[in-house]
């Protein structure tokens, strides 16, 4: 993409055309992981990309349309998936099926998580950004983001294991363009690692094409059975798994907040513009939350501001949210062809294993990243222990013989109780002095992509 003298905050001086290219360019940023999310969960393929560009069209809509943010699927929320709605073996023992009947509950624990961003949203215009935050520091929310990429871990090496071959050159492709590629490659290493090992998969004879042989080139996103609507109107609702489902998610929003907030303050130093105050945090986290409760409602994985659209940004140097809606509307547009739908769900297992073990690491690592880049002092006990509990809460009481702590009907996963028990913590020992300050990127410093 050509490069500017300097920034551009109105696309429309460039002509229609590269508004055009510029569109597509967010739209295959995105694309990767935005669509990985589904093949990981069993979500819908075609109504993730459908309510990712209705939840980034509804962002731009509440954010007064002065935000250049792409909202996509979050990686977060994976490890909720699959405590309520784990995928299903197949014949040959690999856990590829989705689970149909779980994932709806899955959802509205999703939906309700989505609705702590509007309570947020209003402590935020009501108290301010210093004293919310005093509740989510990064001595909490550093552990937890480490603690969801661990726990995943075993669900990658288990996909890897259909094939190691091709998830290795998924995961070498990955960290090559990653590390050397030059301008969009960099940007989109997750789509290239799984194009290419997608492809050597295929000449191995592991792809299976006929389901999209059969698959129509036009249909509905999302069938109503699916989704959250179909559930509660089906008149059998576990109550008890509904409640189960909100208990063991809403707790990871504590971490998706920190890492919307982050991403808000990259944006504003990519664009040279204080998006903090205006439109402000109130509205961003506002737009993030309704567009996942809405996602979610219709069997779509949680939205998150992405990170790799940030990228295209400081690459182009097009600061126009005219472009990203465009990429939203592109979005819209393909989530309507089942057949695409059905060449993205007949991605190798070991494709998906290999993308897999990169991205669960690299979520681990931001959690590193998280205290480290905030200098939380691990000689001070306090500190330690609340650490020391999240993390071995969240592993412990994920790997053990019930997989969950079980409470009456209620059962807690790992990263739930893990959660819970940090953020309480933090709240009543001694020594509670963190300071956010949002000029500093590195004060929030939670971002889940590549």
């Amino acid at each position: 993409m050509k490069q500017f003298d300097g920034p551009v905050y109105d696309a429309r001086t460039l002509g229609k055309p590269r508004m055009l290219v510029l569109g597509f360019q967010h739209m295959f940023a995105m694309f990767g992981a935005t669509v990985l999310v589904p093949a990981l969960t069993g979500l819908s393929v075609s109504a993730t990309l459908l309510f990712a560009g209705l939840g980034t069209l509804l962002f731009h809509l509440l954010t007064k349309g002065k935000v250049p943010a792409f909202l996509g699927s979050s990686f977060a929320f994976i490890g909720g998936y699959a405590a309520i709605a784990p995928m299903l073996p197949n014949e040959a023992g690999d856990c590829v099926i989705p689970n149909t009947e779980l994932l709806p509950y899955a959802c509205f624990g999703v939906a309700v998580a989505g609705l702590m961003y509007v309570i947020l949203s209003a402590l935020f215009k009501v108290f301010g950004v210093k004293k919310v935050m005093r509740y989510f520091p990064p001595i909490v929310t550093g552990p937890i983001i480490i603690a969801i990429g661990l726990t995943l871990s075993s669900s990658a090496i288990n996909n890897c294991n259909a094939s190691w071959p091709v998830a290795l050159v998924a995961i070498a492709v990955v960290i090559f363009c990653n590390i050397w590629g030059k301008g969009m490659i960099k940007i989109i290493p997750i789509l290239i690692g799984v194009i290419v090992s997608y492809i050597v998969g295929a000449l191995c004879g592991q792809v299976d094409f006929t389901s999209v042989r059969e698959a129509a080139w036009f249909g509905l996103p999302f069938q109503w059975d699916n989704t959250v609507f179909g559930l509660l109107g089906s008149g059998s609702v576990d109550s008890g798994l509904l409640l189960t489902a909100v208990i063991t998610i809403v707790p990871i929003s504590l971490a998706t907040m920190v890492e919307h907030i982050g991403d808000i303050c990259a944006i504003s130093s990519t664009c040279e513009r204080n998006f903090m105050a205006e439109p402000g945090f109130h509205r961003t986290l506002l737009g993030d939350g309704l567009a996942t409760t809405l996602a979610s409602l219709f069997g779509a994985p949680a939205n998150t501001t992405y990170g790799e659209n940030t990228g295209v940004l400081a690459l182009s140097k097009v600061y126009d949210p005219r472009v990203i809606r465009i990429a939203a509307v592109l979005a819209v547009i393909f989530s309507c062809s089942p057949k695409f739908a059905a060449v993205v769900s007949a991605m190798p297992v070991a494709t998906i294993g290999g993308v897999s073990m990169v991205l669960y690491g690299m979520i681990s690592a931001v959690g590193v990243r998280n205290v480290v880049e905030n200098k939380v002092d691990f000689t001070n006990t306090r500190n330690v222990i609340i650490a020391a509990l999240i993390l071995v809460l969240a592993i412990g009481i994920n790997y053990s013989a019930a997989g969950a702590l079980v409470l009456g009907p209620v059962q807690l996963s790992g990263l739930a109780t893990a959660a819970l028990v940090g953020i309480i913590l933090n709240a009543v020992l001694p020594g509670k002095d963190y300071e956010f300050v949002q000029e500093d990127e590195g004060s929030t410093s939670v971002n889940f992509k590549v």
